[in-house]
């Protein structure tokens, strides 16, 4: 639907023509969802829907960088959990608690941090600990 209106047809005539041609091309056909319900069809209305999915779609966050590094941290501390040897462990801790060190020196805009380095050593112990049990 590149082409432009001509002049002296009225634009609902206009418009029902390229659906039509459209339809007869088989452009509608296999189109990826046919059949499904739209999704957020019964959510209410919103102005910056388009943005949240987008968002949503892209895995990005909106939120204030003291809150999304509390969130990188906890992330961190579960994947440090599911890692598959201990300078795995560390290399993940030690990443976050650099990162922890940096919002000391440079603070963060939003909420305090409320957030102090981890014990790499303590976690290396836990993960080990959980590692024996699951093994033992």
């Amino acid at each position: 639907m590149t082409e432009r209106k001509p002049p002296g047809i009225g634009f609902e005539s206009w418009v029902d023509r390229q659906i039509r041609e459209a339809e007869e091309r088989g452009a509608f056909e296999n189109l990826p969802g046919a059949g499904k319900p739209l999704r957020d069809a019964n959510a209410p209305y919103d102005e910056s829907w388009w943005l949240k999915r987008k968002m949503r779609d892209e895995g990005l966050s909106h939120l204030p960088p003291a809150l999304a590094l509390r969130k990188e941290a906890e992330d961190a501390l579960k994947a440090a959990s599911r890692a598959r040897s201990e300078e795995e462990v560390r290399r993940i801790v030690e990443g976050v608690n650099e990162k922890i060190r940096e919002a000391f020196r440079r603070p963060l805009s939003g909420p305090p941090l409320n957030l102090s380095p981890y014990d790499v050593d303590a976690v290396v112990a836990e993960w080990r600990g959980k590692r024996e049990a699951r093994d033992g």
